[in-house]
């Protein structure tokens, strides 16, 4: 059964991560594991509350990027199924993002290759953040900085 991978323009179903568990539940699997990314509530330097993320991507590239990754994930770990769905758009505070479920036949291997997964993305895949501020600035996030809350992230 090929992967599910996908670029959406739309934002992820309500169902979306339970949509992603039963694709890649499977009985040989002992266990499934889901991440999810989304937006969470901060402040800019300035003080201003984040609002939302604008999501960019050049689809066919980002989606090859993410095949490849899989292709990648599948070498080094013994993966039954997996599902990557990322969303393009405005994510709001509190919605998700990115979804990504990962079924192994023992669990370490389902954490592993899921953090894998979403480490890799974020670094390499044609996929560009900005932030977007409730006084209405907008700032890119560098990709080497996307989730480092350790470094300022306006560029």
């Amino acid at each position: 059964m090929p992967d599910w991978i996908a670029i959406l323009a739309e934002p992820l179903p309500t169902t979306g991560p339970k949509s992603a568990v039963s694709f890649v539940a499977d009985r040989a699997a002992g266990g499934i594991a889901l991440f999810l990314g989304v937006t969470r509530q901060e402040r800019s330097a300035g003080g201003q509350e984040l609002a939302a993320l604008d999501y960019e991507a050049y689809p066919e590239m980002a989606e090859q990027q993410l095949e490849a990754l899989a292709k990648q994930a599948r070498a080094r770990w013994p993966i039954l199924k997996l599902a990557i769905l990322h969303r393009t758009g405005r994510v709001g505070v509190g919605e998700p993002s990115v979804a990504i479920a990962i079924s192994t036949p023992h669990r370490a291997e389902a954490f592993e290759a899921c953090r894998f997964l979403i480490d890799e993305l974020k670094k390499d895949v044609a996929i560009w953040k900005k932030e977007v501020w409730a006084d209405g600035g907008e700032s890119w996030v560098h990709p080497e900085m996307a989730g480092r809350a350790d470094l300022e992230s306006n560029i």
